[in-house]
């Protein structure tokens, strides 16, 4: 019987040293992920104040776009969270002839639409919209952003079916998912009876924004304004990031998981080793 207590040891020493192993990897796996994967926001800028002719943008103090024109749209940048000074002058006058200037804060793993809104008239102000670009695979989203100031309540409808109503002056819509394909969309000032038709292909794992920016009575003239980006899986860690998570740091090379699982077992066989000459060692005094 005491001839079978070594390899009763190796067998209770194998899942000790591969329970290591694992908590070493799990350890090691979630400190490659970046930092900044984790705490950055995400932030477009849309330019929807008839008012505020081509202009610059500036970030806490510095210049983050040149030569804005109405009706355009960023892509999504990373950002650090926390309070944001953001300063709108028209092109060329300098961040001291802003005319608007407002402190927007922005949470870590969170994705916004900033437009440029208002009228002399009204005032002009900055709107923020929380995004969510995660999508179910293989499907689409749409969501309609209406900025235009004299639009009143708007409908967005294709063909006979009315898909949205009720929308409002510097409101977005719900996120409506949708089949892939190619759609006409729309979108109508109920209380002006003026819509403003928009073509648009939806692309699978796609999130697409309409917005509705300029004057139904007035200039610059109302317009449809489609952008498209590609949407987040919905996989635990990503929040609703607008890309992937960046791969800046590498995983574990091959090569240093194989040193590691090596040292781990050699260091199992060696104590089993021990063990092994001290049972055979008894076993014969």
């Amino acid at each position: 019987m005491k001839r079978t207590q070594p390899l009763l040891l190796l067998v209770q020493r194998i899942p000790l040293a591969l329970g290591i192993l694992v908590a070493l990897l799990a350890c090691l796996a979630t400190q490659a992920l970046p930092a900044s994967a984790q705490s950055s926001a995400f932030v477009r800028i849309i330019h929807a104040s008839p008012d505020v002719g081509t202009a610059d943008v500036f970030v806490d103090g510095a210049k983050l776009l040149s030569s804005f024109q109405f009706g355009a749209i960023t892509g999504y940048a990373a950002i650090p969270p926390g309070p944001h000074h953001v300063q709108i002058a028209l092109v060329g006058k300098g961040i001291g002839a802003a005319v608007i200037s407002q402190t927007l804060a922005v949470s870590p793993g969170v994705s916004y639409t900033v437009a440029a809104v208002g009228t002399q008239a009204t005032g002009l102000s900055l709107q923020a919209f929380v995004d969510d670009n995660l999508v179910a695979a293989g499907s689409a989203k749409v969501r309609v952003y209406h900025l235009s100031p004299d639009g009143g309540s708007i409908n967005v409808a294709t063909g006979s079916n009315t898909l949205l109503s009720g929308i409002t002056y510097q409101q977005a819509s719900q996120y409506l998912a949708v089949h892939v394909g190619s759609y006409a969309f729309n979108v109508t000032a109920t209380s002006l009876n003026t819509s403003l038709p928009v073509s648009q292909t939806l692309n699978a794992n796609t999130v697409t924004s309409i917005f509705v920016v300029g004057m139904f009575n007035g200039s610059p003239k109302a317009q449809l304004v489609p952008t498209q980006v590609s949407g987040v899986p919905g996989l635990p860690g990503t929040g609703s990031n607008p890309e992937p998570l960046p791969n800046a740091s590498q995983p574990l090379s091959t090569w240093l998981l194989g040193i590691l699982a090596f040292v781990l077992i050699s260091v199992g066989v060696a104590s089993v080793g021990r063990d092994v000459v001290r049972q055979i060692a008894g076993s014969s005094s």
